[in-house]
């Protein structure tokens, strides 16, 4: 697809970036492309040179980046916290990075089963450099399936690695892991070769997702232990130690529905979930449905959470641009803290990520906004963390002043990430318990949407932070102004 734009003027839509390009072949079904974000437990990194976007905490974006350039790579940033980076982005580790159609195909297909019963002969076939999948089925059986070169498809891979193969590397540093820690050695349950993503170089662009992907000497091994069976047809498939789940929405942004979480085999097969993430045994195929992406699709590596945003999705999005427009409305009311009588104010969206003095706080049980005050200080609670062993949010409990209601007071940040929101409406919803503010849709979307957590458990998690929402009685609250006195 042929995307003319040139300069900032005819890219409003974009105003993420200065846009100084000719035309660029992108992938997408239309607009500017195919995109991805990320959520995360803890800190994602990526691949990229060239673009500084902004980003938002625990979620990664891969957008349709426009740029001179041959189209060889992915190009991104990595997240940050609700808007910004900690320190700044570094080589391949960034928060969005964008999918478009390279100078040369470099995807591949299955073509010959190899049967093999000596390591010898393995060795022989694995020292043709072509790429292969290895299914060990006993010490001295080894199915290996040959994929030769596909002229009609582009591969992108994601995984912990930080080998040359993985375009975009995704590391959970949680547990003893710390902030610039080596992220080869930082515990993580994310697989260094995790999955991969092949797209069609000709319309209609279909990207689908496979699990697994290849290493450094273009070979996946699904080792003696792994899940692994031959389907009636012939075919050899298996699944990785944690496993790539799938969820595809329905109507989504517009009316979101949704849909079941599924887990994606090495082959692209879809099938229902193990009793446990890592369990022995797989689950049902589920006929009739595909491993092909679409807008809104979330894809779990089992410690970070990719959501698929298309370019036509992200056209009728709302931009920066016009999150800082509903910033300076919100202000322009002069809301007033009932208590100090200040006038509050949201800072610019690029300092959203510290506190300032004017700063809106909130009572999350009713949905009065406030400014910071001491009034009806309570004892602190540590708020619910999700899972045995979690230490959750600890949270400062006060009474309003307004409706005598004690619960967590919390200071209130705009949420930075546009990719995100399911629609462009006001700010006036915020998540609980960590006071991330968007709209009435956006809020009730990701607080019904539970994601994968641990080896078996789902909860619903903020777009912009990751701190799991709280069950009771829901996610989100309703935001209650007071306008000016005079």
């Amino acid at each position: 697809m042929m995307c003319p734009l040139k300069t900032r003027q005819n890219t409003e839509s974009w105003s993420y970036w200065d846009v100084q390009s000719s035309q660029i072949e992108l992938w997408g079904v239309s607009g500017p492309g195919v995109n991805i974000i990320v959520h995360s437990q803890s800190r994602l990194k990526t691949r990229t040179e060239g673009l500084t976007l902004k980003t938002s905490l625990a979620w990664l974006v891969i957008w349709t980046a426009l740029q001179d350039g041959d189209g060889d790579s992915l190009k991104g940033i990595r997240q940050g916290y609700n808007g910004s980076l900690p320190s700044g982005d570094r080589g391949r580790r960034k928060s969005r990075f964008a999918l478009y159609r390279r100078t040369k195909a470099n995807g591949v297909k299955p073509s010959t089963v190899h049967i093999l019963n000596t390591p010898h002969d393995s060795k022989a076939v694995h020292s043709r450099g072509q790429h292969s999948i290895s299914f060990t089925l006993s010490r001295n059986q080894t199915v290996v399936v040959e994929y030769c070169h596909d002229n009609d498809t582009d591969m992108f891979q994601i995984g912990r690695s930080t080998e040359s193969p993985i375009d975009f590397v995704v590391t959970d540093t949680s547990g003893e892991g710390k902030e610039g820690e080596d992220p080869s050695v930082a515990p993580s349950t994310i697989s260094r070769f995790a999955c991969r993503v092949v797209c069609e170089r000709n319309p209609p662009y279909t990207a689908r997702i496979y699990a697994a992907g290849f290493d450094s000497s273009k070979n996946i091994f699904l080792g003696e232990k792994a899940t692994k069976w031959k389907n009636p047809d012939g075919h050899m498939d298996g699944l990785t130690t944690n496993g790539v789940l799938v969820m595809h929405p329905e109507g989504f942004p517009e009316d979101s529905r949704q849909g079941l979480w599924r887990e994606i085999s090495v082959c692209g097969d879809v099938y229902a979930l193990r009793e446990t993430r890592s369990g022995p045994s797989r689950g049902k195929l589920a006929e009739g449905e595909s491993s092909a992406l679409r807008d809104g699709s979330l894809v779990d590596l089992c410690g970070a959470t990719l959501l698929w945003r298309t370019g036509e999705g992200l056209l009728r999005a709302p931009t920066l641009r016009h999150l800082e427009a509903l910033r300076q409305e919100l202000n322009a009311a002069r809301p007033q803290c009932p208590v100090g009588l200040s006038t509050l104010a949201f800072p610019s969206l690029p300092r959203s990520h510290s506190l300032e003095e004017r700063q809106p706080w909130v009572y999350l049980t009713c949905g009065h906004v406030h400014g910071h005050h001491d009034w009806g200080q309570r004892p602190e609670r540590r708020e619910e963390g999700g899972e045995e062993g979690e230490e959750g949010i600890i949270t400062v409990r006060r009474e309003c002043p307004l409706c005598r209601s004690v619960g967590p007071y919390v200071p209130l940040w705009l949420g930075c990430e546009p990719a995100v929101y399911v629609d462009a409406g006001a700010p006036t919803y915020a998540f609980v318990p960590c006071g991330h503010v968007c709209s009435e849709r956006t809020a009730k979307y990701w607080a019904d949407t539970p994601l994968p957590h641990g080896t078996h458990a789902f909860r619903p998690t903020c777009p912009f932070c990751s701190a799991p929402l709280s069950s009771t009685p829901q996610g989100w609250t309703r935001l209650i102004f007071q306008g000016p006195i005079d």
